[in-house]
């Protein structure tokens, strides 16, 4: 099987078309590149063949960019080869582009899909560019979401066409631009109706369009302005590493080493430009933050998503009719995005007015999707006939699967589970939404545990990539497969973990909020904190989502974790600074304005300035870096107890889990990622030495001390 159909008309032009075997999408395979190079040499020394037009297959895809396999097994090259091999590998695609734009013959992109990364590239490396009029094609450069830069010309291409200061949004952000944006700004030369896009491609050569880029040609300057000393420029490169330090809190080397791409190559002759480039794309995939990313970020969470965990002997078994007990703020996101997948909701609360309020929250969200045109009315009204509220239990007959979001109490759950069994078919799953109750323990309310799983969304659960299975000590394969199989039908992302108290994602998150209350209760500055939070990855500081969560859910909680564990609790000092905000000082967070956070009417939250009143500032704060590390290596070493304890199995889930469910900071990878990036017998003896001066919560647990001396990593 080839990557790209070769044709040639009887005009005398070359038609690429891309097809990459068993895949959905094109991509840049090693196969790929070798049909590329052998290509442009049959057209470059064919004297019949005119010019080329490269096109893709698949319906809606012209090329979605490199294999990112690929680009992990280019940096592994550095193990086994010399960084001259990592370059010169590294470099083909860029070779490759060079050859094609510099051959003597026209090539012409007929764009007719999604056209990101190195298809992109691909693209401009043509002559001319011609776009099919889909709204829903979109270009761009991706690469820096996955801790890398540009590697096939992006960095000098997209500035010399469209302007350097217009360009770097789209480098440095990733951002996606549409057909219409792409030609206003002179990334594409022509939209046409996509029945007429190749006529149109092969039109430009047969009129005999130029086989020269722009900046091949004499006199050519980059719009905007060009070179060291253009006033333009030098106010562009002023203000871009301080904007992008501010954006990325200096975690994410790839868009320094864009901004250094395209200051130093945008003044060389391309040649040597596209080299610049190779360099700084090699410095990215040889270091820690981009192999991290992509291992978890993508292949990781694709092989999630297509159900890796899912028990291969069970046929598949999609939701039908979806029982959603409980219309609260979850319950109604969950009702929501079952019913946009065409799922039918029975949506059940016990007062119907309570399960109409949470259709509303369905209602408006369509009603804003229709705003925004990305939705048709018609489209709306249907999902919203989907959802069927009630507060009679009858209703339920016949579905398939339910799931309970009811309140986080052991028997308001065994009431709503026996009351729901009652009335559905012997064949219906159970799955509950509990984010801290142990599954095994709710299922003995039900007649049925091999059905009864955990399935734990995160708020708001339209917006939240991540859904958390838990099985319980009785549950079955075929609730598991049901369980991912829905998880699919809505588009969510799921990892799978076993049963215990906090399950993975609540007991590990809750250590970031802990640490940031021990350390408060010690005098360190709350703004501190939170700074060292945000500023070291994390999507939100620890008080923050504190306030988020609500410390009267923290209070419950821990009440309800003391009494389970009884003599086996550790106390902390964030138990007396629950107690205090919640009990003492009624402060339930943001859910009554009053929390970490003031919550003005008008203008922007704030930390609460009487919080220093209760815990006294040190005279002696300590460094931004250890209160850092503070707040990372506790969530770190709870990740890692519970992979020592079997709740996780694998670390793939541990780190896909906290990036995805708790906001874990993304550059890391993941808790795991990162502990073997810091080196794990580094990090254990850290973490040994953290223990003497802040507590046994950071005592080392025996599968870290195991690891540490044998030299392992939590990945081979």
């Amino acid at each position: 099987m080839t990557d790209i159909k070769f044709e040639i008309d009887n005009d005398g032009i070359a038609l690429l078309t891309i097809d990459t075997p068993d895949r959905s999408m094109n991509i840049i395979t090693e196969s790929f590149m070798k049909e590329l190079g052998e290509i442009i040499t049959r057209v470059t020394e064919d004297k019949d063949i005119k010019g080329a037009v490269i096109t893709s297959a698949k319906q809606g895809n012209f090329m979605a960019g490199a294999d990112l396999n690929l680009i992990l097994r280019l940096g592994a090259l550095q193990k086994t080869g010399s960084m001259q091999d990592v370059f010169d590998a590294a470099f083909e695609i860029n070779r490759l582009c060079r050859l094609l734009e510099t051959c003597g013959k026209p090539w012409v992109s007929a764009i007719n899909g999604l056209c990101l990364g190195g298809g992109l590239e691909l693209s401009l490396a043509c002559h001319y560019r011609v776009a099919s009029d889909d709204p829903k094609l979109k270009m761009g450069l991706p690469e820096v979401q996955v801790g890398i830069i540009p590697g096939g010309g992006g960095t000098q291409r997209l500035p010399r066409l469209m302007g350097i200061q217009m360009s770097l949004p789209y480098l440095l952000q990733g951002k996606n631009m549409t057909a219409k944006q792409a030609l206003s700004n002179n990334i594409i030369h022509e939209i046409v109706p996509s029945d007429e896009l190749l006529h149109t491609a092969k039109s430009y050569i047969l009129s005999g369009g130029k086989a020269v880029q722009p900046w091949d040609e004499k006199r050519f300057k980059i719009p905007g302005g060009q070179g060291v000393f253009d006033p333009n420029i030098v106010q562009t490169f002023i203000g871009a590493p301080a904007m992008t330090k501010k954006e990325t809190k200096g975690n994410y080397p790839a868009t320094i080493a864009i901004l250094s791409a395209v200051y130093e190559g945008h003044q060389l002759p391309m040649d040597k430009a596209v080299r610049v480039e190779s360099k700084y794309f090699v410095q990215q995939i040889i270091g820690d933050v981009a192999p991290n990313m992509i291992r978890t970020l993508f292949v990781n969470k694709g092989k999630a998503d297509k159900g890796v965990r899912r028990p291969k002997d069970v046929a598949p078994m999609k939701a039908k009719k979806l029982g959603m007990l409980g219309a609260g703020l979850m319950g109604a996101g969950v009702a929501y995005v079952s019913a946009k997948a065409g799922i039918e909701v029975i949506l059940l609360d016990r007062e119907i007015e309570f399960a109409e309020k949470g259709k509303e929250y369905s209602e408006k969200l369509l009603a804003k999707a229709v705003k925004r045109k990305r939705m048709t009315q018609e489209k709306a009204d249907g999902i919203l006939a989907l959802i069927k509220p009630t507060a009679d239990y009858a209703d339920l007959a016949g579905c398939d699967l339910i799931i309970e979001a009811v309140l986080e109490d052991v028997e308001v759950k065994a009431d709503v589970t026996r009351k729901t069994e009652a009335v559905v078919g012997a064949d219906c799953f159970y799955g509950s939404n509990t984010s801290t109750l142990p599954i095994t323990t709710l299922a003995k309310a039900s007649a049925r545990d091999a059905q009864f799983i955990g399935i734990h969304f995160f708020s708001p659960v339209d917006k939240m990539p991540l859904v958390e299975i838990i099985m319980g000590k009785n549950t079955g394969d075929e609730a598991l497969a049901k369980a991912l199989d829905y998880t699919r039908q809505i588009r969510k992302t799921p990892i799978v973990v076993n049963d215990s108290r906090g399950f993975y994602t609540s007991r590990c998150f809750s250590t970031y909020v802990q640490e940031a209350m021990n350390m408060l209760s010690e005098g360190i500055s709350p703004a501190l904190i939170e700074n060292s939070g945000v500023y070291g990855g994390m999507m939100v500081g620890p008080f923050a989502v504190g306030d988020e969560v609500s410390i009267e859910l923290m209070y419950h909680v821990g009440q309800a974790t003391m009494k389970g564990l009884g003599k086996d609790y550790i106390p902390q000092a964030c138990d007396d600074v629950v107690q205090k905000m919640y009990v003492d000082l009624g402060r339930k967070g943001k859910k009554n304005a009053k929390g970490f956070y003031e919550y003005p009417e008008k203008g922007k939250k704030h930390l609460w300035s009487g919080i220093e009143e209760h815990y006294p500032l040190l005279k002696d704060q300590p460094s931004q870096e250890i209160v850092t590390k503070r707040l990372f290596y506790r969530q770190i070493l709870e990740v890692i107890r519970c992979l020592e304890e079997n709740v996780l199995l694998a670390p793939e889930d541990a780190d896909i889990g906290a990036i995805f469910g708790w906001g874990f900071a993304p550059w890391t990878g993941g808790p795991l990622s990162h502990a073997d990036t810091i080196g794990v017998k580094k990090f254990h003896d850290e973490c040994a030495e953290l223990s003497k001066l802040y507590g046994v919560h950071f005592t080392p647990p025996k599968m870290l001390a195991e690891k540490a001396a044998k030299n392992e990593k939590f990945y081979s």
